[in-house]
């Protein structure tokens, strides 16, 4: 069954390098009727997509580390283990994104891609929905610093074997959800990829 929604006031409360909105609203509920009016604000940055780079021809996984002011309190720190991302902009596809991302974060072209999902990150208070991918590099000159400087962007390449990527979801290094999905998909699916992208399992 489908349920109903009517939002009945929705007003900016901040615009900056994000937007928080507050809505006021109400839906339909499970036992029938509608709920009373309810109020929230709502994080609204956009949505994004994102890509784990794979060299399937070296068996390479391809990551960026980067400062995430998000995670400042973090335990092991504001230094994230990531894969290449970016906001989908006005007009773009998810698939342009990761082309554009891969090259400005990692200095890799995308020579071929495989959807994975698209998800709610945080539909608790965040808009924001991401479009997730594998794609296929040549990892083999893979590395450096990459980044916009006019975006403050200061990303580092590493390039890993298949078992050191694993080894380092295994030991929670990869601590933000979409690169944690991504290698969790990319361990059920690596003998897939590799026949669909012609290279021989065996290794």
């Amino acid at each position: 069954m489908k349920y109903r929604f009517e939002v009945l006031e929705q007003s900016v409360k901040y615009q900056g390098f994000f937007c928080l909105e507050r809505i006021r609203l109400r839906h339909e509920l499970f036992a029938g009727g509608w709920s009373r009016d309810i109020v929230r604000e709502v994080f609204e940055r956009g949505h994004a997509a994102a890509a784990l780079l794979y060299d399937p021809v070296r068996d390479e996984v391809v990551l960026i580390e980067q400062f995430r002011i998000g995670a400042l309190d973090s335990p092991t720190g504001p230094w994230l283990l990531e894969i290449v991302a970016g906001i989908i902009e006005p007009g773009e596809k998810p698939e342009d994104v990761i082309r554009r991302e891969a090259m400005e974060e990692a200095g890799c072209e995308i020579l071929d891609l495989e959807f994975i999902a698209d998800f709610n990150l945080s539909p608790g208070g965040c808009s924001e929905r991401m479009y997730l991918y594998c794609a296929r590099v040549d990892a083999s000159n893979a590395s450096g610093i990459h980044g916009l400087p006019e975006e403050g962007e200061d990303i580092r390449v590493s390039v890993h074997s298949t078992g050191e990527a694993l080894a380092l979801l295994e030991a929670g290094k990869a601590s933000s959800a979409t690169p944690m999905l991504a290698l969790q998909w990319f361990a059920l699916h690596r003998e897939m990829l590799r026949k669909k992208w012609g290279v021989d399992s065996e290794l």
